[in-house]
């Protein structure tokens, strides 16, 4: 962006040249060419220049994306995002598998301490770490408090979370690959 897409240098900016330049840092942050910090203390700069050519130096070494380079990034986006479910698919293949029990058990409590029905012997596992129960037609996941937590699927369970076949338990660091057969 230069100074002449601004006009007279001299002039102060409007509202739409300040608004523009806003968005030039937008994209710069949103595609990593700048930090959260930088894109700050720009945007203050931005929004008290007092001159055309000090809106233009501030956004100088920013030029936004063409269309190649935008299908470019989506493009990069896109192989970025399936790299991460086959890394995740990946993972689950790896992970030790835990058969969910009949309904008629109803109750499954899980820990380390002598009388678990899943007994886990890893330090970072608590003595009553989870529970499984099977509720209203569906098996039901439940955090005890643990130190270290209780993850479905890498998300932390607070309270009860309904569980399926497919799903990735994690207790402490111990994980799982959740199914039914």
């Amino acid at each position: 962006m230069s100074a002449q897409e601004f006009g007279t240098e001299a002039a102060r900016p409007s509202q739409a040249e300040r608004d523009h330049a806003l968005d030039v840092l937008k994209d710069g942050v949103g595609s990593g060419r700048l930090s959260h910090d930088t894109f700050v203390r720009r945007m203050e700069l931005v929004l008290t220049a007092r001159s055309r050519a000090e809106l233009a130096e501030v956004v100088g070494d920013l030029r936004p994306y063409g269309p190649v380079s935008r299908l470019l990034l989506r493009t990069v986006a896109k192989v970025s995002a399936l790299n991460v479910r086959l890394r995740q698919t990946w993972q689950a293949e790896q992970l030790t598998r835990l058969r969910l029990p009949e309904p008629a058990v109803a109750r499954l409590l899980i820990g380390r301490m002598t009388g678990s029905d899943l007994r886990l012997g890893d330090g970072t596992v608590s003595r009553r770490h989870a529970e499984l129960r099977f509720e209203g037609g569906h098996w039901v996941l439940y955090d005890l408090g643990s130190s270290n937590g209780t993850y479905v699927n890498d998300r932390r369970v607070a309270g009860g979370t309904v569980v399926r076949p497919g799903d990735r338990l994690r207790f402490g660091r111990l994980g799982f690959h959740l199914t039914a057969d």
